[in-house]
């Protein structure tokens, strides 16, 4: 699998998962100039704003490592812009992030939640 597909798969997984837990999924791969969203959600009136990180090799680290102060500081301009353009949302928000490990072959090893990664 190529990087896009391993992301596309990754994500997919994520949503899954999400809506498993309890999630409503809102909108996938919300785009702005700034930035991209993979999933917004609501979940116990928070609407959450999740990164999904997919690896399918521990090469260069775990997929949760591979989210930066940085990439956090463009998630929270994008969220911004989000609420700022949209009527009728939860009271709060966060940003959470969906840490998803593939075999080599594309099946799921791992999937972890990590909720409010700004905090």
């Amino acid at each position: 699998m190529n990087r896009r597909e391993v992301g596309a798969l990754g994500e997919k997984i994520a949503a899954d998962y999400l809506q498993k837990e309890g999630y409503r999924i809102r909108e996938r791969n919300f785009r702005l100039r700034e930035g991209e969203i993979d999933i917004i959600a609501e979940k116990d009136d928070f609407l959450v704003f999740v990164e999904v990180r997919t690896r399918a090799s521990s090469s260069f680290g775990t997929a949760e490592e591979s989210v930066t102060r940085y990439k956090i500081e463009r998630l929270i301009t994008v969220a911004q812009s989000y609420i700022q353009s949209h009527q009728d949302l939860p009271p709060s928000w966060r940003i959470d992030v969906v840490a998803v490990d593939l075999t080599p072959r594309g099946r799921l090893s791992r999937i972890e939640l990590i909720e409010d990664v700004t905090s």
